[in-house]
């Protein structure tokens, strides 16, 4: 069977039972009857981004609205722990590539935090645009679950006030005095936070603060990393992790 053209619908949308119907409209509908040129009764499969997803048929269609009808629905048990990325703000054009790559390699989410040396101010709350990377990326790989996504107030304190609530905590750390390698098996169990510095890396206080905070420091092998790539990193040797523990 061809790969079924897939759409967003969002949870509070999601039908209760098989023969329901939904109303998809705005941009996903446009995508889907004037890119693609969907006909009524293709089938197509949409997902909520928190687990469910489903095949449907469509019913009517125009350039802004589709009506369709659930055909069969699933709804995915959540993954046991994972990865969230702290990542250091800072103004890059790079930023939806991380965004993509979370997706496809399954990270758990994403806190942006605003570091000493960042640049530029951090929002107060994330995009709309930076969710729609999500939604993109999950509809090309088949993903059912979107990433969390946050922004963190308060600099490194803010962050610090976060750490309780994972398993594991990591500080990915260009220093010297960071000689652990971080491994797969160390992100494969519980949930798991690695904080990355901005472009220019940690400042000295924020480093101290994270380590008198119980974060673990760890290095990423000998090359200092653009911050993305040390993101993919982290989350292609979870991944990796994961599919071994499986």
């Amino acid at each position: 069977m061809a790969r079924l053209n897939t759409f967003f619908l969002p949870p509070e949308q999601w039908p209760a039972a098989i023969g329901d119907d939904v109303v998809l409209s705005g941009p996903e509908a446009r995508h889907m009857g004037t890119i693609l040129r969907t006909e009524t009764a293709q089938t197509v499969r949409l997902f909520d981004g928190q687990g469910r997803d489903g095949l449907f048929t469509v019913r009517a269609i125009a350039r802004n609205r589709a009506d369709l009808v659930a055909v069969e629905l699933a709804e995915h048990r959540e993954p046991e722990g994972g990865l969230t990325l702290a990542i250091g703000w800072g103004k890059s054009k790079r930023r939806d590539y991380l965004l993509e790559k979370t997706v496809e390699l399954q990270g758990r989410g994403i806190l942006f935090w605003q570091a000493v040396r960042s640049q530029g101010a951090l929002p107060d709350d994330p995009k709309s645009t930076w969710t729609e990377k999500f939604v993109q990326a999950a509809k090309q790989c088949g993903a059912v679950r979107l990433p969390s996504l946050d922004t963190v107030s308060g600099g490194v304190d803010g962050l610090v006030s976060l750490a309780g609530k994972f398993d594991r905590r990591y500080l990915a750390w260009e220093a010297e005095t960071a000689t652990t390698s971080l491994s797969p098996d160390m992100l494969s169990k519980g949930d798991t936070l690695v904080v990355i510095g901005p472009e220019g890396g940690f400042d000295a206080m924020e480093a101290d603060k994270l380590l008198k905070a119980g974060f673990v420091p760890v290095t990423l092998g000998p090359s200092i990393l653009r911050w993305e790539t040390a993101a993919v990193y982290c989350l292609s040797l979870a991944m990796f992790g994961a599919q071994d523990q499986s």
